[in-house]
């Protein structure tokens, strides 16, 4: 989806980094990934199987092949979006993904914790 497409003052800020952000849409119940050059819309579903994705990768095992190069080809069943990322890349969009899900699961504790003070 086209970023031109979307009221970026719609979208809450989860997580960023260097390289890119992800954004939380409460309106479209979905998350957005501007990382890479791609702004590229996700479900709560689809973004926890990217994180697996990216989190299966080997970056070691992949700077130590001399036999190919050091680009992955990140995907998964039932995405319509593919990232073709370097070595690096790829340690940006882990760092990304990690934060992100760091700040969700802080923010069930907050609401917990708050919850549990009400009550």
């Amino acid at each position: 989806m086209e970023r031109a497409c979307i009221n970026i003052n719609e979208l809450i800020n989860v997580f960023s980094n260097n390289q890119g952000t992800i954004y939380q849409s409460d309106k479209l119940n979905c998350f957005y990934i501007d990382f890479g050059g791609k702004f590229a819309r996700f479900n709560c579903l689809a973004l926890q199987k990217l994180k697996n994705a990216v989190e299966s990768i080997d970056i070691e095992a992949l700077l130590l092949n001399t036999h190919k190069a050091d680009f992955e080809l990140v995907t998964f069943n039932g995405c319509e979006h593919i990232y073709l990322l370097s070595a690096l890349e790829i340690i940006a969009l882990k760092d990304l993904l990690q934060g992100t899900f760091t700040m969700f699961k802080l923010n069930h504790m907050i609401s917990d914790c708050l919850h549990r003070l009400v009550y």
